[in-house]
């Protein structure tokens, strides 16, 4: 018997617990758990694994995640240990990364962008993340949409890094309708966190 349980939107560990709910009373079959996050994805994949269920994940959109699990007859049942346990938050406090250009560095624009392109890349494969990134002047362009990077700003964001991008920098160049991943910022609170940061890091 094949069910699906509906996890988007719900805070860890709750989509663990719904995963779990749903399983006790599987004996065979596929079980898939809907969330709207990667960190849910982690968490729901240890479930699966510390389980003996095989577990796959798969993206189906910006927003919507599945992960199976494969249940078949015989599985061992499941402990209570370490069950709920999320990941966990990987952001480091006070760090704040800010971007304000699309590319790295001065001389040619075109390995300007891919530098750029490298860098916020490399920012989601840090063992401590950023706590915010703000991103100003030519660097608004880097969160709008058909920006190269903007799956890797929005799986920061799934992991809960606050991404802001200088709202009058949109109006500038015209993108205030295709901002794709964060939310609009003014220059007091990028300000306000650049001064409380405790370590500011520029490309």
């Amino acid at each position: 018997m094949d069910k699906t349980v509906d996890a988007r939107g719900l805070a860890c560990p709750q989509p663990v617990i719904k995963a779990k709910e749903a399983m006790k009373d599987m004996t065979e079959g596929t079980l898939t758990i809907l969330v709207d996050n990667e960190i849910a994805v982690q968490n729901v994949m240890k479930l699966g694994n510390y389980s003996g269920m095989n577990p796959s994940s798969q993206k189906l959109s910006d927003k919507e995640y599945q992960v199976l699990f494969y249940m078949e007859k015989g599985t061992a049942p499941l402990q209570q240990s370490a069950l709920e346990e999320c990941v966990p938050d990987s952001r480091k406090k006070g760090l704040v990364a800010v971007l304000s250009s699309d590319q790295m560095g001065t001389g040619s624009e075109e390995l300007g962008l891919i530098l750029m392109k490298g860098f916020v890349y490399a920012l989601t494969q840090l063992e401590e993340l950023p706590e915010t990134i703000l991103l100003y002047n030519g660097g608004a362009r880097l969160s709008t949409e058909g920006s190269a990077s903007l799956e890797d700003l929005k799986t920061l964001e799934a992991q809960g890094v606050e991404i802001l991008t200088c709202g009058t920098c949109l109006n500038f160049y015209g993108l205030s309708e295709k901002l794709s991943v964060g939310t609009v910022t003014n220059m007091y609170e990028i300000t306000e966190k650049m001064a409380g940061a405790r370590l500011v890091i520029r490309p």
